[in-house]
Formats: C-alpha cells, sequence, structure tokens
C-alpha cells in the first residue's frame, strides 16, 4: 500500500516574513499536500500572531503549482455553511482544483467563546456537526439552496459554477466517536485523526497504535452501515498528538519506523507539522528535509 506524506503549516508568520517560503518550500520538497489549521488563535500562539485559514490558502494557492492545500481542521465553532461553501468554491477555483476541506466537530478551546456564545454540551456540538457537514456537502454540489434546520438554515444559496473538482471538494472528516465516524462512511472521502487523546500523556506507543487500530474497526464497521468499501476512504494520521509525539521527526529512520508501522493499520497519509522553533512542534529542519525528501521512496 502507498502511502503518501503530507505536512501543516500553522499560519503564525506574516506572509512576507517566511510565510510564502514555507509554502513553496513544501511544494519544493514534494510534499504530497500542505494543510493549516482553521482557528482563531491556538494553545500556546494564543498571544502571539495568528492568520486566517483560508486567506494563507488562497496565497498560498497563488504561489503553488502541484501542492494539495486544505484546512485540519475546520469546525463549526465559528463558520456557517452557507459562507463558508462560497468561500471554498473560490479556493478551489483559485487553486484549479487542488483543496480538501479537512472538517470536525470542534472543541472547548477559544474558538467555541471567541463570537461570544457559551461552550457548547458534547451532545451540541456533535448535533451541529452533522447539520453542518451534511448542509455543506449540498452547498457545494447544488446550484442553488434552500434549508432550515435546527443549527442553519440557507435560502436560495446560489454557488454558481460550482466546484472545479466534482461533483464537489473533497471532505476529510476527523472522528473518533460513532456519529462522527458515520459522517465520515457518509460524506468523507478521507478520514482523518490525531491517535486517542487520553494516550497523549501517560500512554505508550503500543497501546495508541492499538487503540487507532480499534478507530479503524469502528470506522469500518461504520462503512458496513453505509454500503461502502473502507478502501475507498483514504486514511490520514495528523502526527504530533501520539505518546511518541517528537520521536518520529527526530531522525530518517525513525520517522520510516513510526509511519511503517501505521501504514500497516491502513493509513494512507501520513501529516506532520512544519517545524516552528520553541514550540511543542520544534525539530530539526534538516532532518525534516531530509524526511520529505526520502522517507516515501523507504516505504515503498
Amino acid at each position: 500500500m502507498s502511502l503518501r506524506l503530507s505536512t501543516v503549516i500553522l499560519p503564525y508568520r506574516r506572509w512576507s516574513e517566511g510565510g510564502r517560503e514555507a509554502w513553496q518550500r513544501a511544494e519544493e520538497l514534494g510534499f504530497h499536500a500542505a494543510y493549516t489549521y482553521d482557528h482563531l488563535s491556538w494553545r500556546s500562539f494564543r498571544d502571539g500572531p495568528w492568520f486566517g485559514a483560508v486567506p494563507t490558502l488562497t496565497a498560498a494557492a497563488a504561489v503553488t503549482d502541484r501542492l494539495r492545500l486544505g484546512t485540519l481542521v475546520t469546525s463549526p465553532n465559528f463558520r456557517h455553511p452557507v459562507t463558508l461553501a462560497k468561500e471554498l468554491i473560490s479556493l478551489d477555483d483559485v487553486s484549479d482544483g487542488r483543496v480538501t476541506l479537512g472538517v470536525g466537530a470542534g472543541g472547548t478551546g477559544f474558538d467555541a467563546t471567541a463570537l461570544g456564545q457559551d461552550p457548547w454540551t458534547p451532545r451540541e456540538r456533535a448535533d451541529r456537526f452533522a447539520e453542518f457537514v451534511g448542509l455543506l456537502d449540498r452547498l457545494l454540489t447544488e446550484d442553488s439552496v434552500s434549508y432550515r434546520g435546527e443549527f442553519y438554515s440557507a435560502h436560495e444559496a446560489r454557488n454558481i459554477p460550482g466546484c472545479v473538482q466534482r461533483p464537489r471538494l473533497p471532505f476529510a472528516v476527523a472522528a473518533t466517536g460513532p456519529r462522527g465516524l458515520r459522517l465520515a462512511a457518509r460524506f468523507g472521502q478521507a478520514w482523518v485523526t490525531t491517535g486517542d487523546p487520553k494516550l497523549y500523556e501517560s500512554g505508550t506507543p503500543e497501546q495508541s497504535v492499538q487503540a487507532i487500530r480499534g478507530q479503524i474497526e469502528r470506522l469500518g464497521d461504520a462503512c458496513t452501515e453505509a454500503g461502502r468499501d473502507t478502501a475507498s476512504l483514504d486514511k490520514v494520521l495528523l502526527t504530533g498528538f501520539t505518546p511518541d509525539r517528537t520521536r518520529p521527526l527526530e531522525s530518517l529512520d525513525a520517522f520510516v519506523d513510526f509511519a511503517g508501522r501505521h501504514r500497516e493499520l491502513g493509513f494512507t497519509e501520513i501529516v506532520v507539522h512544519w517545524p516552528i522553533p520553541d514550540s511543542d512542534f520544534a525539530a530539526d529542519m534538516k532532518v525534516f528535509e531530509q524526511i520529505a525528501m526520502e522517507a516515501e521512496a523507504q516505504l515503498r
């Protein structure tokens, strides 16, 4: 099974001060895709520079030619399907059909209250996520949509000419719970996981692999329920959140070992964070570039 290698570039640098160069270098290094987080701010970057995902991806589309681009991930926390669909169709057009939408339920961080609302309960997040994805699917595939749901509405929302990619740009659905996995099985062209968050602090790499194996088994059950072959769904691992979070980028051999173990689980794409000094994503840039250029060949 072939394994693609991608990266995620956090939007913390001004475009003129290293932002542009990172996206161009990602293409030069041969990454399959480069993603960015779609947050208003995030964790330890809360009090520093942080730029918007869609404008950043639009700029990246203008300075690259082959690299796929996307979000990991967009959530309903501060987005509405009608306005997001218009932005995505525009981005897909500017990039000539190179966009993937990573989409998830969101969490309880800064994004959850930035618009002045109270944080949603886990049940409400799941309810909103299901309605959000379903309506977004329609908005990206139909010329005109009217809809009235519990959380979102659309009235004759026009999205002409639609996406360059047909019938729409692909969804990479981030999910580990049963309702999210059913959404991935129904609407996703890919499924995304970061592993089991309960193992992040005190788990072992072996426990993490076992937990992810269980997630993939449950994804398979959801696909069977939806009448779909699990093999038709790409499986994406966003690294940096498993117990061995720093080790894969310590050397080429360490990465090949890590990626090989996860390829055996069925993953088709591994995403690594672009190194950021003095952060949880600090890494040796020379090692990172060696991994980008040589790892896929060793994993064939």
